[in-house]
């Protein structure tokens, strides 16, 4: 079926909960005016649409494929990928002195929705050389920037990111390739890299792997990886392509979802060494790598979001069309499934998850501008420390969520769900690998644990949560059931969250497994509440233009709606989650490892 992007819910949440005012005011954020950003949204939306959305069902039938070291991408891809970077889309947050369009994370961020929501394969490449150009805007020297950002934002080359090798997933330490220093300030570097998305294809010129590796005096661990560009064709002095280097992909992976996105094994100095060029310092590559990882991380936050949002609006569709059973109410003969009670509620949910975890996402990328761009030193870092509590929240949560809304759009289908044609298999099949890449949830949710609650005693965390409490002051406020209940809810999740940001700094030290066996359950309760509380803001400044005659009435009792049934439905269990968290490591770590 085909997409429409949900500008008016984009257009809102931009505005009202992430205060694009705010960050337009912010020095080098001036030309991201209201009607500059509407109109890129609308354009953008225009082109997912009609040119990568129709592209996403045939390629997961027809995938790319690898043949004697060389990928084709699906049929369109390169077409379409064409039509992508001479609109400008790849630039839109990089610097206009590289060729970007220079507008703030705020206003990618819907644009990075849309892109996904459209083909999540087919966005990939987009994703992964967003990456690669954080990385060289952040540690690359003046010399790299100079050669290599331009290229890779007009979309003649692409980016990729190289950690995991065949015995080293999520442990870097365990990297073995390496990288020989030459002499001339070059390198070879020897390795395979596996699980390297578009490692290899046919849509861009050249490609500029970034890739880990230690050099011969490196010390042991994570401590001694370094951070190196290897392009898939060296690069001559005046800009323009020169030998093929020796790195090449040996094969693509055959995968569960995202097929037509090309998952490669590369290998490196099978012929001599490939050439690599080291990126800032030696033994500080996983330092460098993690900016790209970050910037990722965030992206598949969004990718999330986006697969939930395409799933929610096929599920509708199908809902209004399918004819099956007379109403309980009382029928003369069968109506659409989407007037029964499980059908709605399904699709409530659905609706309400992708609602709160798109508004707090956008407004993470508005903290994120303001940690960028705000004049005050102070603020920056304060608004930072927020930004990246979110992330793995942002990336763990959206995309946990995203796998439980495609698997609701399949029931919704009912028989028809598990049926291919339909394209609702495909948005479940797809979503399953956002928990896992890029770190899977359980990673994020030891992140959120290790560095983002202990590491500062859990201030941050505090900071947001007296955020929360002056929401439910708010809510207070405001007569009715609808935001009594809100209220309720929200007030007993931030209490939840309060009590194991408590529980995790207290007993971190003690009771470290103990502490851990309730990770994901405590990424999924800071979830929950955040994007409860971003609801919550909506339905108060829905309330507040209801009021003022202001806005498009329909949609404000919307939000208020779906604000209710996310406090109802979602919010409601956390405090069960605090129960497992605090009380249930015992459980999780009884048995021994023989009885398992």
């Amino acid at each position: 079926m085909s997409y429409k992007a949900p500008l008016k819910d984009m257009q809102f949440v931009i505005n009202e909960l992430a205060n694009l005012s705010t960050i337009s005011s912010l020095p080098g954020c001036e030309d991201a005016t209201p009607d500059t950003v509407e109109a890129v949204l609308e354009e953008n939306a225009k082109f997912c649409g009609e040119v990568i959305a129709p592209l996403n069902h045939p390629s997961d039938k027809e995938p790319s494929f690898w043949h004697d070291g060389k990928v084709t991408t699906s049929k369109g891809f390169k077409e379409a990928f064409k039509g992508f970077v001479e609109a400008g889309w790849q630039g839109v947050q990089h610097p206009a002195e590289f060729g970007g369009q220079g507008l703030p994370k705020l206003v990618a961020t819907p644009c990075i929705e849309m892109l996904h929501a459209s083909s999540l394969s087919f966005a990939l490449v987009a994703l992964l050389t967003d990456g690669a150009i954080e990385a060289l805007l952040t540690a690359g020297s003046d010399e790299q920037k100079a050669r290599f950002i331009e290229p890779l934002i007009s979309g003649k080359w692409t980016g990729t990111m190289n950690l995991t090798e065949p015995q080293a997933g999520s442990d870097l330490a365990a990297v073995r390739t390496r990288a020989e220093p030459q002499g001339d300030g070059s390198y070879k570097v020897f390795g395979t890299k596996i699980f390297i998305t578009y490692g290899e294809h046919d849509m861009a010129e050249n490609i500029i792997h970034l890739v880990l590796a230690r050099t011969p005096d490196a010390p042991p661990g994570v401590k001694g990886i370094s951070l190196f560009i290897v392009p898939k064709f060296l690069i001559n002095a005046d800009g323009s392509l020169g030998a093929r280097n020796d790195a090449h992909c040996v094969s693509i992976e055959h995968k569960l979802g995202i097929k037509a996105s090309p998952t490669a094994v590369l290998q490196f100095g099978d012929h001599g060494g490939a050439t690599g060029y080291l990126v800032g310092e030696e033994n500080r590559g996983l330092e460098y790598m993690f900016i790209m990882m970050n910037s990722a991380r965030f992206g598949v936050g969004m990718q999330g979001v986006a697969v939930a949002e395409r799933a929610y609006q096929q599920a509708v569709a199908f809902a209004k069309d399918r004819v099956q059973s007379r109403d309980l109410a009382g029928s003369p003969g069968p109506v659409t499934i989407i007037h029964h009670p499980d059908v709605r509620r399904m699709l409530m949910s659905m609706r309400a998850q992708t609602e709160a975890a798109r508004a707090l996402a956008y407004v993470g990328a508005s903290l994120s501008d303001l940690a960028h761009f705000h004049p005050d030193e102070g603020t920056r870092q304060a608004k930072l420390a927020v930004y990246e509590y979110l992330v793995p929240v942002i990336k763990g949560w959206s995309t946990e969520m995203s796998e439980n809304v495609a698997r609701d759009g399949v029931q919704v289908h009912g028989g028809m769900g598990f049926i291919e044609e339909t394209g609702a298999a495909q948005h479940y099949r797809d979503a399953k690998i956002l928990t896992i890449y890029e770190g899977t949830t359980a990673i994020q949710a030891n992140d959120l644990i290790g560095r983002k609650t202990v590491r500062d005693g859990g201030a941050v965390a505090k900071a947001i949560l007296a955020q929360v409490r002056a929401t439910e002051a708010e809510l207070a406020a405001v007569q009715g059931d609808d935001f009594a209940a809100i209220r309720r809810q929200l007030a007993a999740g931030s209490e939840a969250l309060e009590a194991v940001v408590d529980f995790v700094v207290a007993n971190v030290k003690s009771d470290i497994k103990g502490v851990f066996a309730g990770s994901v359950p405590y990424l999924k309760l800071a979830g929950i509440v955040l994007g409860g509380w971003q609801m919550a803001r909506a339905a108060l400044i829905a309330q507040r233009k209801l009021g003022a005659g202001e806005g498009d009435a329909a949609f404000m009792r919307a939000k208020i709606a779906t604000a209710r049934f996310f406090a109802d439905h979602i919010l409601s269990q956390a405090c069960s989650l605090r129960i497992a968290i605090v009380e249930g490591s015992a459980g999780v770590l009884a048995l021994p490892e023989d009885q398992f």
